[in-house]
């Protein structure tokens, strides 16, 4: 029988529903060492946390975040809530001797960051952030792809983030369901919360970045604070756009907005090497564009690839070939690995020190967009 992994989730939003429907749907297509229980939600409003609880399975409801790391039936803190909390929750359940998952960015800052990683490598508690792009099949294929010279030397990469559904000048900041508004909750705007996907699967592709050049615009100068119903400055970057370099001598372009009317969330990426290039497109997620120069002549072009063969990654684990799947399957897909990596005493990716390069990158961004000049990433 398997040994049982008590999960205590806090947050009980959009990011705390689809890390419940990972961790109860991966057992189900993945062998896994361990059977993941829904076992405590936690958040302050308690009927709604009742009501989260009943529909996700959860056996019991919490409103005391520190009351659930405290308990010794609690194996697993995954927090989903607001990244003003990430730093304390993580830090304590860490002292607490809880594995930890956090939602992206892994703290507001580098500064945040790097006191997560310090208590949980103190601590020796297994650790992970929810970049989950990075489980998109085509997305793991393109790594494999990379890792094994099929691009040759990596010259351009380039990737955007684009929504629209802050351009509304009636919009509020603040409060709930509009932290990302907010600097105190939320760190900064697009730059961590949108760019900093695009970065993490960067630096997971291509490598290291070693300096940027950035600009930030906030395009709706004020806006009345749910909280305390007075109108006061927008302190987030509503667009984020920064030129980069990679250690390996690459060149790249990073885009994020929440102004780009019409796309509601165009995530695209694309890659060019010596041999070849790579383009995928969220909205097509199962798909992966390959160009390869070595083809002949005749036959040269953009070549589209399905990815539902039970060769692809991940895909054996699901439908017969021909069958897609979609985003909600990222995220079994790292409760997956998380758990694998686990039975192997191994550290599955990207851990929060991983997570801290990402936080690196952006206060660069944010540095370089304030100062007007090209900032050297932290190396650490």
């Amino acid at each position: 029988m398997k040994k049982k992994l008590n999960v205590g989730m806090v947050g009980y939003g959009f990011m705390g529903r689809t890390h419940s429907n990972a961790f109860g749907k991966a057992g189900n297509f993945f062998e896994l060492p361990f059977q993941p229980v829904l076992k405590t939600i936690c958040a302050r409003n308690l009927e709604r946390a009742q009501a989260f609880a009943s529909n996700w399975g959860y056996e019991k409801v919490e409103t005391d975040w520190r009351k659930l790391v405290e308990s010794p039936e609690i194996d697993l803190v995954d927090i989903a809530s607001p990244n003003d909390t990430h730093l304390e929750i993580a830090v304590a359940a860490a002292r607490a001797g809880k594995m930890v998952m956090c939602e992206k960015p892994l703290g507001r800052n580098a500064a945040e960051s790097e006191q997560m990683v310090a208590a949980v490598e103190a601590a020796g508690v297994a650790n992970m952030v929810w970049y989950n792009y990075r489980r998109v099949p085509a997305v793991m294929l393109a790594k494999q792809l990379i890792d094994e010279g099929r691009l040759g030397r990596i010259f351009h990469y380039r990737a955007k983030f684009l929504q629209d559904w802050t351009i509304s000048t009636d919009l509020p900041q603040g409060g709930e369901g509009l932290w990302r508004l907010d600097r105190s909750v939320a760190g900064s705007g697009v730059t961590g919360d949108l760019l900093a996907h695009t970065i993490d699967t960067a630096m997971w592709l291509n490598g290291g970045i070693d300096e940027v050049s950035a600009m930030t615009e906030t395009f709706i100068k004020s806006r009345k604070h749910n909280l305390t119903g007075e109108v006061a400055p927008v302190t987030i970057d509503d667009a984020s756009l920064a030129l980069a370099r990679f250690r390996n001598g690459s060149l790249a372009t990073f885009e994020a907005t929440r102004y780009a009317r019409g796309h509601k969330a165009l995530y695209t990426l694309e890659i060019n090497g010596e041999n070849a290039s790579i383009m995928w497109d969220l909205h097509d997620l199962h798909r992966l564009e390959y160009f390869d120069h070595k083809d002949e002549g005749l036959l040269r072009g953009w070549k589209s690839i399905h990815i539902t063969d039970r060769e692809h990654p991940y895909m054996s684990h699901w439908w017969v070939p021909g069958l897609q799947i979609g985003y909600e399957h990222t995220f079994v897909h790292q409760v997956a690995d998380f758990l694998t990596a686990l039975g192997e005493g191994k550290s599955a990716s990207p851990n929060f020190r991983e997570a801290m390069a990402t936080d690196d990158v952006t206060d660069a961004v944010l540095e370089s967009a304030a100062k007007k000049q090209w900032v050297k990433v932290r190396a650490r």
